[in-house]
């Protein structure tokens, strides 16, 4: 089963990767009830095709909660601290910090908490170090956490914590999410920032959490023109996904311009995830993650979603031979979780016969509208005016279509 796609597979062999990994932090991730012994199959099955000695295994540190709270509140911080030790389920004040079904509160869940944020922080300073091209943290990408409150699984945003490491040294920082749920915890830390462009491809529908993410959500302030959201319906596969991922992609990085990169690739858009919504491969997640590698830049790797475990391994194993230029099997090898891969025990997962509710032409509109954006956020950076015609799309407020007007205005310069 070939990872290299269309990549150049000298320079993906010659890539210097760091895997964040302790049979500690493993044990600790695995204790997530919504994902039970998922760190541990993914790390099992990375090892049995051999990959290891490839990459530079690094040893995790845990986050202090001083770290965790150049994002999260303190008094979020200190509840979530105060439960873990007792595993208080009926403190009334937990739902004010989003603690409930969605999150429940389980006993060491700060520790937990903790040991996510302290990898991604792990992993983001290798690449400050220069220690690596690529960092990896496939138990990490918990995207949803709030400033205030836990939601969606996800009781700190590790992945708000990296970009905040990378920000010590790079201007610009980049974050890609093609997780099936929308990044709206990442987004909103930085909606208010030029310094990072948030990109998150999703599924976007009436009821689906967490019901953001609208192609007009585009940032706030500051911020304005630097969030990026491609909403997506049920059903794409990974041709139709793959281009139009490439196709956003290169107008984020022809008017960003950054010098380092987050990608959070949950695999809950893979065929045979319990989400049933999305119905893609590995092999199509796996030649989006070579278009932004071919960029050269320091990358932050992170996992996410992904409900079907088996799948979520074979998806995030996959990536990881990717980025290291090598070809992996298609017989899963014999190892502990073995027979998880049942029937088949192959790598190879099959998207389903379900339809593709994409339609061509709004899909065409939807990228004509973003580059619009793009366009938007690069005039405003050199201090122009955008003024901007709407009109309706699908009965939703959009900006394409009608053309873009720029005004120098001697009086006031919009900041960047």
């Amino acid at each position: 089963m070939s990872c290299r796609g269309d990549s150049d597979d000298d320079s993906s062999s010659k890539r210097t990767v760091a895997y964040v990994f302790s049979p500690e932090y493993i044990d600790t991730c695995d204790s997530l009830s919504k994902v039970p012994n998922r760190a541990s199959m993914v790390h099992s099955l990375i090892e049995a095709y051999g990959l290891l000695k490839h990459m530079s295994m690094v040893k995790p540190r845990v986050a202090t909660i001083e770290e965790m709270a150049k994002f999260h509140t303190d008094s979020y911080l200190e509840h979530l601290q105060k439960i873990s030790e007792d595993g208080d389920n009926d403190d009334p004040q937990s739902v004010d910090y989003g603690l409930g079904y969605d999150c429940p509160v389980v006993e060491g869940i700060f520790d937990y908490a903790a040991a996510v944020g302290g990898a991604t922080l792990t992993a983001a300073q290798c690449l400050l170090d220069k220690k690596c091209e690529v960092a990896i943290n496939w138990a990490g990408g918990w995207h949803h956490a709030k400033k205030d409150e836990a939601s969606g699984f996800c009781y700190v945003n590790d992945a708000v914590l990296g970009i905040l490491k990378l920000r010590e040294k790079y201007e610009r920082v980049l974050y890609v999410d093609v997780d099936l749920h929308h990044g709206d915890g990442v987004e909103d830390a930085f909606s208010f920032t030029s310094k990072v462009m948030t990109v998150s491809l999703h599924k976007f529908s009436p009821g689906f959490f967490p019901g953001t993410g609208d192609l007009t959500d585009t940032g706030l302030g500051k911020g304005r023109w630097y969030a990026i959201n491609v909403p997506l319906e049920d059903g794409i596969k990974d041709d139709r996904y793959y281009q139009v991922f490439t196709s956003v992609m290169q107008e984020v990085r022809a008017q960003f311009n950054p010098e380092a990169l987050v990608m959070q690739l949950g695999a809950d858009t893979m065929a045979g995830d319990p989400m049933c919504s999305f119905n893609m491969t590995p092999v199509g997640v796996g030649k989006c993650l070579q278009y932004v590698l071919q960029w050269q830049l320091p990358t932050l790797l992170l996992g996410g979603g992904g409900y079907n475990l088996a799948n979520t391994a074979r998806c995030w194993t996959y990536l990881t031979a990717a980025v290291l230029g090598k070809t992996l099997s298609s017989e899963i090898p014999d190892h502990e979780f073995f027979t998880e891969y049942g029937p088949d025990y192959s790598l190879e997962i099959s998207p389903s016969c379900r339809p593709d509710r994409n339609d061509t032409k709004h899909l065409d509109q939807v990228i004509s509208t973003i580059k619009g954006i793009c366009i938007c956020m690069n005039e405003r950076s050199y201090g122009v005016f955008s003024v901007v015609g709407h009109f309706k799309l699908n009965g939703k407020t959009d900006f394409s279509g009608v053309g873009f007007h720029f005004y120098r205005c001697a009086a006031v310069i919009l900041p960047p």
